[in-house]
């Protein structure tokens, strides 16, 4: 039967009307690659695309910060909106963004969900009436109730199986921003064990802007970056393809942190305009982190999944705690920026991982850790270009430089360049790299982007990196080598894919004694229709093959459906995937309730199917709800160890209600 209704939902035809619930999703399924699709940076940047949407932009009173958030804006395009706004005045409708020759109609019609048009001049005082009267809540409350029972809620996890959180936000305007968000994953205790407060996890913020001289203030929790990341990143990612969009710019931005990851920082920051050209940021963070512990009591591994459902796990939880303190003071003018970085980190126990083990001699070791980096950047409109250096306490370096020029407004090239020492340590640098680290990596990337006609764009890049020391399960020197070429069409209502991936990276054979190239391929087609209304789909065939050993297969094809009807709106999605192992796995993106991200990856055989419904109940309320069936072939039972589950289907049920006035 369930083969029937996937056949069925297969043969829908293409030229269904469609409105996607936010269209914006494309742009994510477009730029991400396998690794991007298991990085938390990616979650990060959804959950701000998400935040932004809900409180869209004045682009009239927009800052360069703010602009530098939309991860598929290039340094070249945020120039010309400013110089545009500074040369001409307020905008007075979206349809002035055709005038930036930079913004191709993809990132046109993609930057209009993020940002509105308003010319009146808003007050520089805002009483407390103001903001009481004109503020705007939204309570945000989700539940993930599964369906199978794993072996862990039987015995070994600590909590109810039940996934649950809330997200409470004040905002008004871009000035004002307070909120609490509340976590707890399935399997944790609630009101239980340590979490006598409840929640496992609690991010409480108020984040300030334009006030007088200060530019941001953050109180609570924070994120922060700098530069291209080598010395502090924890608010964005650097993807291979969506490099590409934003062509290696650097940023920097202090936001507070509102989602439901752990990678923050907790205390006061704030960024101060001292002159036209000059500001300053510094923060100072105390927090506490999950980690291993030796036997001597020293910390052998810091964690970052967050899970404590587990005695095991429990015990991990918040017995290292780390003083950060920083900032930077930056330069800019006429399309110079120049920068100067400064990070210093005290924990309160000794790090000291297992350095016996090879790959692991370099890791970062000791209580305390100073980085420095001096970051650069040129920005006119045929050329840009973008750098950041950086010192370790010892004095290794860590160097990255991009350059990118438009040859014509229909072709733009990129060059990036990096260089990160095998003993370069710093326990927040979050830079583009092609090993996961920033460290122990040099290497060159070449991309170009094509675009013949507006509703056509080609990408392709080429990825050499070295690694002078040993990695996991690399117990030499290695390189490794990646291509890509996308072809994208977007139409009026039509928009069609294509994407080759070959990688190469080299591994141990099975005596460690020579390495072994392992290749890659992957591919995607896809198509998809849209329109203002009804019914709608779209269609993707994802394929991949390892070859290596005997080689491997996998491969996916999956169909989504939607239908809108005011103040109702549906989803649907069904994939056949079959893949020979977990190497060959495949990965698919579904849409999720507001603030959830949803990518999931298969192997094996078997079916995926969801529905998902969204019915607004008067004014202020919005009821989401979402089911998501897996089923397997060729198994009987689904996980391991306390995920374990005795059966080949898999069904959870998300419900969340969203209260904005």
């Amino acid at each position: 039967m369930k083969v029937i209704i996937l056949a069925v939902l297969m043969m829908i035809p293409l030229g269904l009307q469609a409105q996607d619930g936010r269209p914006w999703e494309r742009y994510l399924n477009e730029v991400m690659t396998a690794e991007d699709a298991e990085s938390e940076a990616w979650e990060r940047t959804y959950e701000l695309l998400c935040e932004l949407e809900q409180h869209p932009l004045n682009l009239n009173d927009v800052s360069r910060e703010q602009l530098e958030e939309l991860p598929f804006l290039s340094a070249q395009q945020i120039e010309e909106l400013m110089e545009y706004r500074d040369r001409y005045g307020a905008m007075k409708s979206a349809g002035e963004l055709r005038m930036i020759r930079s913004l191709g109609d993809a990132q046109r019609r993609l930057l209009t969900y993020f940002i509105y048009i308003d010319d009146t001049e808003s007050p520089r005082k805002k009483s407390l009436d103001d903001l009481l009267r004109h503020g705007h809540h939204e309570l945000t409350a989700t539940m993930r109730v599964p369906f199978n029972k794993r072996k862990g809620d039987e015995k070994g996890y600590l909590g109810d199986p039940y996934r649950h959180w809330f997200r409470y936000q004040f905002t008004y305007g871009d000035n004002v921003k307070l909120g609490l968000v509340g976590s707890k994953d399935a399997g944790e205790p609630f009101f239980a064990h340590r979490n006598k407060w409840g929640y496992d996890y609690y991010s409480p913020y108020l984040q300030l802007k334009n006030i007088g001289a200060i530019e941001t203030l953050v109180l609570g929790n924070y994120r922060v970056s700098m530069g291209l990341g080598l010395v502090m990143n924890n608010s964005f990612g650097l993807g291979k393809i969506a490099m590409l969009q934003n062509m290696g710019r650097s940023t920097n931005t202090l936001r507070a942190h509102s989602s439901r990851t752990d990678d923050y920082l907790q205390g006061v920051g704030g960024t101060i305009r001292l002159t036209k050209w000059l500001r300053s940021t510094a923060f100072v963070s105390y927090s506490a982190m999950d980690a291993t512990l030796n036997r001597d009591s020293t910390a052998k591994t810091i964690l970052t999944s967050g899970y404590h459902r587990t005695e095991t796990e429990m015990g991990k939880k918040h017995n290292l705690h780390a003083l950060k303190t920083g900032g930077s003071l930056r330069y800019e003018a006429h399309g110079l920026h120049l920068g100067m970085n400064a990070l210093y980190v005290h924990l309160d126990r000794s790090l000291h991982p297992g350095t016996g083990t090879l790959y692991k001699r370099n890791y970062p070791l000791g209580q305390d850790f100073l980085n420095t980096s001096l970051d650069y950047g040129y920005v006119c409109h045929k050329l840009a270009l973008n750098g950041e250096t950086a010192l370790d306490k010892s004095g290794h370096i860590a160097t990255i430089n991009t350059l990118n020029f438009r040859l014509s407004d229909e072709v733009s090239m990129m060059v990036l360049q990096r260089f990160y020492s095998y003993k370069y340590t710093s326990l927040d640098a979050q830079s583009y790299s092609d090993g996961g680290r920033t460290q122990n990596e040099s290497g060159i990337y070449l991309g170009m982007t094509w675009q013949p006609s507006p509703k056509i764009r080609f990408s392709t890049y080429a990825d050499y990196a070295y690694f002078a020391w040993a990695r996991y399960q690399v117990s030499q020197s290695s390189h490794s080598w990646d291509q890509l070429l996308q072809m994208a069409y977007t139409g009026q209502h039509w928009n069609f894919g294509a994407r080759y991936r070959v990688r190469m990276k080299q591994q141990d054979d099975e005596k460690k004694k020579a390495l072994e190239n392992h290749w890659e391929h992957r591919g995607r087609l896809s198509a998809e229709y849209t329109n203002d209304g009804g019914l709608g789909c779209r269609t993707q065939i994802d394929g991949g093959y390892c070859a290596y050993g005997d080689g491997e297969w996998g491969a996916m094809i999956s169909e989504s459906v939607s239908y809108t009807r005011e103040w109702l709106r549906l989803n649907a999605g069904t994939g056949y995937f079959r893949t020979d192992s977990y190497d060959s796995r495949v990965w698919l993106y579904e849409q999720g309730p507001l603030y959830t991200y949803s990518m999931n990856q298969f192997s094996g055989k078997g079916i995926r199917y969801w529905l998902m419904a969204r019915a607004n109940l008067g004014k202020n309320l919005l009821l989401t709800a979402k089911i998501g069936i897996t089923d397997y072939f060729d198994r009987n039972q689904i996980g391991s160890s306390y995920q374990l589950i005795d059966g080949s289907s898999q069904t959870d049920l998300d419900i969340q209600l969203r209260w904005r006035i």
